[in-house]
């Protein structure tokens, strides 16, 4: 792949351009989109890409990935109806569209993958999970991985569990900033600065996160091994449980896949 088109530079859309170029991509093997002339302007200062109406960017492209909102997918397609370059593989990472979707709006044969990233994209930490449509084949789900491991991990999964994909990675950042969030406001109300509220905080998630990671264990494992009999934290794990935050947990998750389906039966 010599040149990718990003339909759609929104918050997404960029944390996919800037992890490109951080990797090593040329800023002129990249052309994106964007809605609005001070958008455009933006990406131009900050990424040095060029920025291009739909038609022009997909013209020449490798690959060609579409990051504009679920709503707009359809108004997209239409709009490259007869100039979509035959071929030319199609990245989606439009939460809750199948990739028969696009199948059935781009030219006959038209390799298309599924792709869930989420925002830690733009610290190299994503977590990416794709999905080969019916015409995308090894080859083709191979160099889409690889157009998404500069940006973090990456993983293959059947399709039918993109929705549980998104309401896990692809909203999964946000639970735990709300988790963060909570933390921290209780660590002010026992009288610790906010600003070392935020560094212990975030110094302790990102420990637990690479524990999770790297340690030979589960993460019910390691969360035993920091409970003492009769301790501070089987204290305030027994109070979660007294809240059945697992049980909220559970129904949040639950709730952000059913608006994945939602959303594919609204729009496609």
């Amino acid at each position: 792949m010599r040149k990718v088109a990003v339909l759609g530079a929104g918050k997404i859309g960029q944390a996919i351009l800037s992890g490109l170029l951080r990797a090593g991509w040329e800023a002129g093997s990249v052309v994106a989109t964007a809605r609005s002339a001070e958008r455009a302007g933006a990406l131009r200062r900050e990424h040095g890409v060029e920025v291009a109406p739909n038609a022009e960017a997909v013209a020449g492209a490798d690959v060609v990935v579409v990051a504009v909102k679920p709503q707009d997918a359809a108004a997209l397609l239409d709009e490259l109806h007869g100039v979509f370059p035959e071929g030319v593989p199609v990245v989606s990472i439009c939460a809750g569209l199948p990739t028969s979707f696009f199948e059935k709006r781009l030219p006959d044969a038209t390799p298309v993958v599924r792709a869930m990233p989420n925002t830690p994209a733009l610290v190299d930490e994503a977590m990416t999970v794709i999905s080969p449509g019916s015409h995308a084949d090894a080859e083709c789900l191979a160099a889409v991985e690889q157009l998404f491991k500069p940006l973090g991990r990456t993983l293959v999964v059947e399709e039918k569990h993109q929705d549980a994909v998104t309401a896990i990675s692809g909203s999964g950042p946000a639970y735990f900033y709300y988790l963060t969030e909570a933390m921290t406001e209780a660590s002010v109300l026992m009288g610790l600065p906010r600003a070392v509220a935020c560094e212990l905080v975030a110094q302790t998630a990102l420990g637990a996160a690479r524990m999770i990671v790297e340690a030979d264990a589960t993460p019910a494992e390691l969360r035993e091994a920091v409970e003492s009999p009769a301790g501070t934290t089987i204290s305030a794990v027994r109070r979660l449980d007294d809240h059945r935050v697992r049980s909220a947990v559970n129904d949040a998750v639950e709730a952000a896949r059913d608006r994945a389906r939602q959303i594919a039966d609204e729009w496609a």
